[in-house]
This record gives structure tokens, sequence and C-alpha cells, in this order.
């Protein structure tokens, strides 16, 4: 899928479920189970065991029109252009890399990688990255994003970290462009809860989406 129309998903969509799972089969279920709540941008993390089997094997079973599937916690550029190679149509960092982030530049892959101060967002910005990922966000919650948007308003960011139901208004009205959801998103799926997920993915969806119209006026 076109780099460009990648990116105007995710903003679009405004939640990028974080899968991490111990199993292969419970990263396939929570998938499943968030983009029957609504959320469409899905982050494979590979900490997953076999992550990019997993990959693949969620590239087979949607077209990327159905699911946005990114992969997370991806440490350096062999490992992002493996998980491009699997099927991946975006790359998540926790740190700011900058070979990972030339190497999807090269083969014109959605790249976000994590910062957290304004140096590290320039040089993210300078070597070509899309959107900053803010990581960890509970460190500093909303605020963050209207510091850094102060001396660069042009930012792209997405919170990963403490973003919860409660807050996610919050996260948008200071400007984030999405959010990046982790346990407040799949905690159920520890039980075997699967329902709970894609309800609470539904949950996000609406909690975005009423912030958004909430800045409307």
């Amino acid at each position: 899928m076109d780099k460009e129309l990648v990116l105007e998903r995710i903003c679009q969509s405004g939640v990028v479920a974080v899968v991490r799972a111990q199993s292969p089969d419970r990263a396939l279920r929570i998938a499943q189970a968030c983009l029957e709540g609504g959320i469409s941008a899905i982050e494979l993390t590979f900490t997953v065991p076999n992550a990019g089997e997993v990959i693949e094997e969620l590239a087979k079973r949607y077209k990327s029109d159905e699911m946005l599937l990114g992969a997370g916690t991806v440490m350096d550029a062999q490992t992002a252009r493996h998980a491009m190679m699997c099927g991946a149509n975006y790359i998540v960092s926790p740190y700011f890399d900058e070979e990972t982030v030339k190497i999807c530049n090269s083969y014109r892959l959605a790249v976000m990688p994590g910062v957290m101060t304004v140096r590290e967002a320039v040089l993210a910005m300078r070597t070509g990255a899309d959107i900053l990922k803010v990581f960890p966000g509970e460190l500093f919650g909303p605020a963050i994003i209207k510091a850094i948007r102060g001396p660069l308003p042009y930012a792209k960011m997405m919170p990963t970290g403490g973003v919860t139901v409660e807050n996610a208004g919050d996260w948008i009205k200071a400007g984030a462009v999405a959010l990046g959801v982790g346990t407040a998103l799949t905690g159920p799926a520890d039980n075997e809860d699967y329902e709970a997920v894609k309800n609470r993915a539904e949950q996000f969806v609406r909690a975005v989406e009423t912030a958004r119209n909430q800045m409307t006026f």
C-alpha cells in the first residue's frame, strides 16, 4: 500500500492497537478482536514469539484495506526490512534509530520512531520520520504533546504508554494525530476474554471520535 495512504488512514482512524502476546495464537485472536471492534490499524510487536510469521499470517487473512498491518518494537534496520518482507505496512520503534528510519524511507515504508524530547523529535524528522511515537507517554501525559508542538507545531505525534479510554480525548485535544494503545485495550486477552477486547476497541474509537467532534466547535 502506498505510504501516504497508510499515513492518512492511521491519522483518520486515530487508534493503533499495540498487540503484545505470549503466543502467536493469542496475538492473532487479539488482532481479530480489535478489528471487529473498529480498530483497523494493528501494530504486531516483535516481542511476540515468531512475530514475522504472525505478520505473514495476518497479511494472508486480511487485505490492506481491511487491516492496516504494522510491526512494533522494531529495534534495528534489519528487523524493519524483515517485517516489511513479511507484509508490514508500517514500522514502529520504541526509540529513534537513524538507520531504521533510513531503510524505511528507502523502501517508502511509513516509520514511527520513539521520541521523548524536542531534540529527538527534530533529529527524527530530519532523518525522515513520518509520525513521532511519544514514548513512554505516561511519564508526562498529554502535556508533552503541547510542549513539543510549541517549537514544532508541524510535528505529527502518536503517544504510546499510559493511554486509556478515560484520557484518550485529552491526548487528541492536545494535538496527537493518533493513539497507540496497548494493555488498556488488550488486557482482557490475558483471561481469554476477546469479547472484552472488542468492546474496549469500540470504546477507544468512540472516545477519539467524540474528542475530534468537540474540537470542531
